[in-house]
């Protein structure tokens, strides 16, 4: 359904340049978004895979044997996608200090990442409420390192920014100005923590536009914006454990991403992207389950094999289990963290 543009425009002057700046309406879309029965569909099926994926937890004697890993390479994917180079092995390999000729600001921005949602996460798990502080503390969290250090980190920009070009004249998307952020963020705020029955999975698709749209730091907002996906899912108990994340999806077809958010705010067209954000819920739950299931099986047969070599057997289990978790170790990472002695680290190995 086209409504026509989503908010309003405002004249603003940044680095010497006269631009229209864009102030998004407050939440939800007006009129309601169509649930006609193909987008019904779509969005049972995205339910079911979620619920699906959430039940990974009873499958995995830890789930932390998936999440470590599964975290770690979304934090790679995400980060890829604002143009950092460093790969899974690259971060895992950095957090045991061994990470020769991997460009050191890449590897902090995803190690950031991995922080920022562990932190984010706990909050929520302690009752912390989903806020604009909390992303804040988040984003503090996120560009503390690397090469974001210098962008305000924590802090909502009190300057204009600007989306694609290389100057406010010729950018592709200008953001809300700096003194409307807070009112921005505020309804934001309301409507991702309203009780009104709204489909959490349309919940979370609207908001995260809601948020691209704002912009509300002077960097990071991707990486942020990504990560309210998740962190919605777990706040309203969709996802017991953060184990969802589009940035594999988003990547694979960024130009429809980019262009169905551009539709939304000129056009009003909520259902186009409520489509496309529910096709990928779908696709990324559906194989992240079935990834969990092959790990299920893996670790199973690995332990059954174990189990049969004899008396080296308890110390092997006990390596075998940590490699479940973190699937890049060292002797001396054993010895040092897991009280183990070099002999015996080193046979089990």
């Amino acid at each position: 359904m086209k409504r026509g543009g989503t908010g309003r425009y405002r004249t603003t002057i940044t680095a010497g340049e006269r631009v229209q700046a864009f102030i998004p309406n407050a939440l939800p879309p007006d009129p309601p978004i169509v649930l006609d029965g193909k987008r019904l569909q779509l969005l049972e099926r995205a339910t079911l895979a979620l619920g699906r994926l959430d039940s990974v937890g009873a499958l995995l004697p830890a789930t932390e044997q998936l999440l470590y890993s599964y975290v770690r390479q979304e934090a790679v994917l995400s980060s890829q996608i604002e143009g950092t180079k460093s790969t899974l092995s690259d971060l895992l390999l950095f957090e045991l200090e061994q990470a020769p000729g991997t460009p050191i600001d890449d590897v902090l921005e995803v190690s950031s990442y991995v922080a920022a949602l562990h932190h984010g996460i706990t909050r929520l798990n302690d009752g912390f409420p989903l806020t604009g502080r909390l992303l804040c503390e988040m984003h503090a969290i996120l560009m503390e390192k690397g090469r974001g250090s210098d962008k305000l980190p924590g802090t909502f920009r009190r300057s204009q920014n600007w989306v694609g070009g290389t100057r406010p004249g010729n950018a592709h998307f200008v953001p809300p100005p700096p003194d409307e952020i807070a009112n921005c963020i505020s309804d934001l705020e309301k409507f991702i923590n309203e009780p009104d029955g709204f489909p959490i999975l349309l919940r979370a698709a609207v908001a995260h536009v809601q948020f691209e749209t704002i912009h509300p730091f002077l960097d990071g907002n991707g990486r942020i914006g990504r990560l309210l996906i998740t962190l919605l899912l777990v706040h309203h108990g969709d996802l017991k454990q953060p184990l969802l994340y589009l940035s594999l999806f988003l990547k694979e077809h960024r130009q429809t991403y980019y262009r169905l958010l551009d539709t939304v705010r000129t056009e009003g067209d909520w259902e186009q992207w409520i489509d496309f954000f529910l096709e990928g819920i779908e696709q990324t739950a559906t194989t992240a389950f079935i990834t969990a299931q092959k790990l299920v099986q893996l670790f199973d047969e690995d332990t059954k094999a174990i189990k049969q070599s004899g008396r080296a057997a308890a110390s092997m289990l006990r390596v075998h289990t940590i490699l479940c978790q973190r699937p890049i170790i060292t002797i001396r990472h054993l010895c040092e963290h897991h009280n183990m002695t070099f002999p015996t680290a080193s046979k089990a190995v």
